[in-house]
Parts: C-alpha cells; structure tokens; sequence
C-alpha cells in the first residue's frame, strides 16, 4: 500500500501536511531519519502511519506518560492496534500488555526511555520483530539540547542490536549542533548504518505575534496577563519555578478568573486531572511550569505568555508554538525583567554541579548503599548531603552517577522514589573522562541564556532572529507580526511632543553620563533617584542626572528607553550583563538633531495599578502568599529585636501582606505600596527585597 492510500484508510485524511510525505517514503526505502519540524506540524503521523505499512512492530520512545496515553487513545479511537507501557500502569496491566505484545496483537507500542532499564520487558522486546524504533523529542538524546534526559543515551545500545530496524528521530527544536549530537548519539551513520536523511522543515511562524515586554514588578505582569486575557480567552501563562507558578495562579482565581495549575509538584492524578481539563475546553488557561506542554495539542489557543524569561531560544520557541495551531492569531509575549535572570542562573547551577559536589554525593551514596540497595526520594537524598543545598542539584549528580555506571537505580511504580544499589564502576576515578563534557555543557548553558538575552535586546525582526537561531538564514527585514517590525496599536510611533522631548534629552544625557557600564535597569534607578546600595557604592548618586525624573513611573519609563533602544539612539552590548551606550544618532537626538519615532506609552501620568490598589484595599487568604508573608514577619522580628522597638514599628502586618501581593523587585516597586514612605525603602527597603528574592528562589 502507498503512503497517500493508507493516510486515507487509517487517518482519514486525503492530503498530507508538508514535510510527512517525505519522511514516509524515506522509511519506506530503508533509511533512518532525522526530522525537524515545528511544533504542531504532525510529527507523530510520520512514525504512525510509516507503522501500519511496515511488516512488525513500530517501538515509539516517547518521554511523558501523558503523552503516550493521549496519542494512544486516539489510535485505538481510530482502531488501530497500538498500547503503551509505563509506571502508570498496575502490575497486572503491565502483565496483560507485555502478553499482547508477545502474542502480536499490537503495531505501535509506546515506551519511556527508562523502561529500558527493565530485564522483563528488554527480555520481550529483543523476541520482537521491531520494524521501525521512533524516537521522539530526540533533542532530549543530546548534552546540548534544552531538555536532556540521561535515560535517552541508553537507546544507542539498543539501537546497535537493532542493525535492520529503521530509526526515525524527531524533534521540534533543535539548531545545527543539536541535529549532529542526535545522529552521534544514536551512532546512525556508523558501522553498517548508512548516514542518515536529515529533513529540517520551517521554523517560520508569521501567524505568532511575538512580543517582549520590559515589565518592573509582579503586578505589573499580573495587569499584562489580564489584559491579554481580556482580549483572548484561551492560553498559557508559563512561569519558571512551581512557587511563582501557584502564586500567579492563587492571584487569578481570586480574581475570579476561570484557570488551573500544573507543575511537576503535583501527583500523577491531579496532572491527568488537569492535563484532561484543560484539553477538554473545560478551563480556557493554565498556569504551569515547563513540565507542562509536551504533546499539548489543543488548536485554539490564542497566547502563549512567559511570567519569567526561559533558559533558552529552544524552550522558547517549543513553547509559544503551542498557540495558533489553528493557524489563526496568536500572541506570544515575554514579560521580561532583568531580576529573573538570576533564576534562570540558579537552574544552570542546579544543572551543572561542580566536581566537589559530584564527588560528595558519590560519597555519601556509596556509603549509604554499600551492602544493600536503598529506596528513597531526591529529597531525601539532599537533606544528607551537607554541601548540597537544592534537590535539583542532587537529581543532576544521581543521573550522571547512573550514565557512568557507579550507581544504578530504578523508579518505584507511581511513586516519586528511587531504589539505588551500586554498579559495576566504583571507582570515582570513571567520572574524569565525564568532567570536561560537564564543563562544556555548562558553557553552552551559559550561551543560550546570553542568545535569549540577545533575543530580547535585538532591534531587528523577532522572526528573523528565530530562523536564523535555528540555521535558517532567511533574509526577513521586516514582518508585521512582531514588536520590533509593527509596534502594538496601543502604543502608536510618533514624534514626541515638547514636554516628551524633554524626557527623551534628560534619558539620553543619563545614558552618556553612564558612559556604558552599566544596564537599563540601573539607568532607570539613576532618572529615578534610587538610593539602592548599589547606586549608593557606585556613586551614581553623584550624577546629576540622578533624580531628573524623580516622580515618574518606572514601567513607562522602562518603555520609553526600550522605544529608543529600537530607534537606535542606544545600543545594547552582547556581554554577559547588557550595558547601555548612546550611538551617534542618539547624540544628535539629544541634541534635537534628529527627530525620533518611537512608540509613546500610554500609561506614562498613571499612579497605582489597579492590582496594587487593590492589594492594599483587600488583602484575602487567596491573593497573598502565606510563605513569604511567615518569612517577611521573621526579618522584622529580627529587625525589632535589633533595633529593640516592637515590631509595629518597622512594618505593619497590612504591610507586609501586602509586599506578599505584589512582590516588589525593586526599590521603586516598593515604594509604591501603601505604607511604605520613602524613608522605610531607604532604611529597609535592600532588606525586603533580599527576602523576596530568597523566597523567589
């Protein structure tokens, strides 16, 4: 049978999407293939249809439980003969399934890479006639893709055993460097495998309006997000720690905004709860880490915002693809300030210990299960090692201790539990081949952080940057779907009037007087008139430009500089940390010269936000964060006993709810809270921020 006859027969469509076809017909003849293709684009009908046309069983290695489920369910609706294995499933399930597979009663069979690590089911499957092994999210075979699983570089084993089986890998993201690190780890195009068919399909997505946001405070994002939902009902708001995620969602039910949460901090049956909830068209929006999205196929959804910055443009781009599947509009924003970084650096730590934290883990691992295996959580593990400090840290080394062979484990059946029992190499002198490819890894983590920043700070086309990220050199100047190229209706480009010139002469004379050490961020504490302990030790109080635009806002302020970033009367460098610097044409603006178009906020005369005025006015159990709040009383208890007063005196407890509500990231933000006069942010104000960003973290 044909490809295009059996699209018909088994999928009841009549024509294939770009790029599926092609692929097909390559497994067809034999060859192995990478493929990449964007986010919704049906990869997952290359690897099924290629099954019903091949003699044998399709093994899909396939890395969510969720995903495996809801692509199997919509096979056997389609009544084709597929099932999945994984923990989920109890143990006479699990009996039944691996029975059928034995009996030949299944073409497509779903697995996890770790069910590899599994001597019953490796048993079965080397008896099976595996016709094609489909590996999907292949970026997550590669040390230098965004979402690397361990457990995936076992498959090249498998593979070499495997010697007529055909291979298809697939992926939405994955650059140049990416591509090449899937086909070396699967060893396709060694020995007596040809080398294989690489198939890169468009990263384009014109339909995705693609925005970044310079947003000061949390409440400031909180108002972005309610206005988004206000024009689009259906979307996910991503956020980058499972803290910030329940608190943004806490924020928008008391709102009485129809939402759900999901983080990897959930049990399995509330994740199936939600997961099913939100497909269902029962609830319009998600708040959620990045554990949710794989295999997310909902069409209709109209915006993708990112709370805080992801750590990479391959996350990213995975991410806002899951809106406009339809091919209809979509909003993609980015709400970014620069304070979020430093999470995002804490995860780049988290997931590349140093050798003494590898070698102390080793240790105490060692020691623990010498004589005999032990069962136990990450956190478990954690709380015994006194140089680690964050469970993400301990997950890291336990995988790289795994992948070398100095321990093996294996996942309890639905619990969050491991059983660790030592391998083959004991010997801690195995892990030194590994510390130059951690140190590389880090390093590379490090430059995709910088290449979101670049995405960011860029002056040209969004689109642009995008394609050519991933290796397409398209020669976009411009497109209308983008910040850069076609600024928001609300914010129109115009010429600035004689009260705006004024703003525009005093920014741009900050800027010089700067001379290109330092970011936005600080240049807009200088305008202000911050007296943060930075400003203070730098002695950027002693500018004259410090305090010249005392009284204004600092989200419009932020806008306007990022409208003159855009124009060109500043450049922002490639470094580690952005500086700003004046160019030639904001010198001759400056001196009225030239006349600059930029986008104008429209919120520049606005005092309290509406979110803050009601943080202050109604303070309920659903709005503000209970943490933080504890943690807020404990440094003024602190702060009393040091100053011998009561506590009253340093900060009310209205107060410090309400700092709980908005979660201030700057000295500016602070101020803006009711009960927080000038004189507390000067006294207590690097204080506060301390604490939130310890609580943040």
């Amino acid at each position: 049978m044909n490809p295009k006859s059996g699209l018909q027969q088994y999928f009841n469509f009549s024509e294939f999407l770009q790029g599926q076809e092609e692929t097909i017909q390559h497994i067809l003849s034999g060859r192995d293939v990478v493929v990449i293709m964007p986010t919704g684009s049906g990869k997952s009908l290359c690897y099924q249809l290629s099954a019903m046309l091949l003699e044998g069983v399709t093994v899909i290695i396939s890395p969510l439980i969720a995903l495996m489920k809801d692509q199997v369910d919509g096979l056997i609706k389609k009544k084709l003969p597929a099932t999945f294995i994984n923990s989920a499933l109890s143990f006479p399930e699990m009996t039944e399934r691996m029975e059928g597979l034995q009996r030949g009663l299944y073409k497509l069979v779903y697995v996890s890479p770790e069910r590899f690590r599994n001597r019953q089911f490796l048993d079965i499957f080397n008896r099976l006639h595996v016709s094609l092994m489909a590996i999907d999210e292949a970026h997550c075979i590669s040390q230098w893709g965004h979402d690397f699983r361990p457990d995936y570089l076992r498959l090249k084993q498998i593979v070499e055993q495997l010697p007529q089986t055909r291979i298809m890998a697939l992926t939405a993201t994955a650059t140049p460097d990416v591509r090449s690190d899937i086909i070396k780890q699967l060893g396709l195009g060694e020995e007596t495998r040809k080398e294989p068919e690489v198939l890169v399909y468009g990263f384009a997505r014109p339909n995705l309006r693609l925005e970044v946001s310079r947003i000061p405070t949390h409440t400031d994002k909180l108002e972005r997000v309610l206005k988004a939902l206000k024009k689009s009902q259906t979307g996910i708001i991503y956020c980058s720690t499972r803290k910030q995620t329940d608190r943004v969602y806490q924020q928008l039910k008391g709102l009485n905004q129809a939402c759900v949460v999901y983080h990897g901090g959930l049990d399995d049956l509330e994740r199936k709860r939600v997961q099913d909830a939100f497909m269902g068209g029962e609830i319009p929006v998600v708040v959620a880490t990045n554990a949710f999205g794989m295999g997310i196929d909902r069409s209709d959804l109209r915006f993708v915002i990112h709370w805080d910055i992801p750590g990479s443009i391959e996350a990213y781009y995975q991410e806002i693809g899951r809106a406009g599947r339809d091919g209809k509009d979509g909003l993609c924003e980015l709400l970014y300030n620069y304070a979020d970084v430093r999470t995002q650096e804490f995860f780049i730590q988290g997931a590349n210990p140093t050798r003494a934290e590898i070698e102390a883990t080793w240790n105490t691992v060692r020691r623990q299960c010498l004589h005999q295996p032990v069962t136990r959580s990450i956190s478990s593990w954690t709380e015994e090692i006194s140089m680690i400090r964050n469970n993400m840290t301990t997950r890291t080394i336990l995988g790289i201790l795994d992948r070398t062979g100095c321990i093996q484990r294996e996942k309890e059946p639905g619990e969050k539990v491991y059983t660790t029992s030592i391998g083959p190499e004991t010997d801690i002198a195995r892990l030194e081949t590994e510390f130059p490819a951690l140190t590389e890894k880090r390093h590379r983590d490090e430059r995709k952080l910088k290449s979101l920043l670049k995405y960011v700070n860029t002056s040209r086309c969004r689109h642009a940057y995008i394609l050519n990220y991933f290796g397409e050199h398209n020669e976009i100047s411009g497109c209308s779907s983008c910040d850069r190229c076609c600024p928001s209706q609300g914010d129109p480009v115009r010429e600035p009037t004689v009260d705006e010139w004024d703003i525009i002469q005093k920014i741009l004379s900050c800027v010089v007087r700067m001379q290109g050490r330092f970011g936005c961020a600080r240049i807009v504490q200088v305008l202000l008139g911050s007296r943060a302990k930075l400003v203070l030790e730098r002695k950027l109080d002693q500018l004259s430009t410090h305090g010249i635009l005392k009284g204004y806002k600092e989200g419009p302020l932020k806008k306007i500089i990022d409208a003159l970033i855009k124009d060109g009367c500043i450049q922002i460098s490639d470094g580690e940390y952005p500086l700003a610097e004046i160019t030639a044409r904001g010198k001759n603006v400056m001196w009225k010269k030239e006349t600059p178009l930029i986008a104008w906020p429209e919120t520049q005369g606005k005092t309290e936000s509406t979110i803050i005025e009601k943080a202050n006015e109604k303070i309920s159990s659903t709005l503000y964060d209970p943490e933080l709040y504890i943690q807020l009383k404990a440094w003024r208890a602190n702060k009393a006993r040091e100053e011998n007063v009561s506590a009253f005196v340093i900060m009310h407890d209205r107060t410090l709810k309400a700092i709980s509500v908005v979660c201030p990231e700057t000295l500016a933000a602070l101020e803006t809270i009711k009960g927080i006069r000038p004189s507390k942010v000067i006294k207590y104000g690097d204080d506060i921020l301390e604490v939130i960003d310890a609580w943040t973290h």
